[in-house]
């Protein structure tokens, strides 16, 4: 099993995950952490590693999903995921978006932490597209 941390600026997790539940429903694979404006780095890093040992309890391994690279979020869940003695393993991905969430529905049964970072970075690249016309042909049979 691979849980899922979700980690951003201000209120942007929380609003993720209760957009998600009006797709997929319920998530329990992942656990929500943010840094608040008033709360400051300290104590965010305090929550962090308490979400990120709920999250950790029967699972693989952790997948951290923050909004930017190299935010407080970023650099706190790298301090994580970096630490040889951090169990179960720890990736850390940034750019999470609303597709990235909800496709780590379907990762979240996997057990390498490796495999299941590599089909959620595939798969959410495979999500950004470009809306286009279609021009399609009416066909004279009718």
């Amino acid at each position: 099993m691979i849980n899922i941390v979700l980690a951003t600026h201000g209120p942007l997790a929380d609003a993720l995950l209760t957009s998600s539940r009006m797709v997929y429903g319920e998530l329990p694979h992942v656990f929500p952490v943010a840094l608040s404006e008033t709360k400051g780095i300290n104590s965010f890093s305090g929550e962090f590693t308490a979400v990120l040992k709920e999250a950790s309890k029967g699972a693989d391994g952790v997948i951290v999903l923050c909004d930017l690279q190299s935010g407080t979020p970023w650099n706190v869940a790298c301090h994580h995921a970096f630490n040889p003695q951090t169990q179960p393993p720890v990736a850390v991905l940034a750019g999470v978006n609303f597709p990235m969430l909800l496709l780590s529905d379907e990762i979240k049964d996997l057990t390498c932490l490796t495999e299941a970072t590599g089909q959620l970075l595939a798969q959410s690249r495979d999500s950004l597209v470009e809306a286009r016309l279609v021009e399609t042909v009416q066909s004279d049979d009718f």
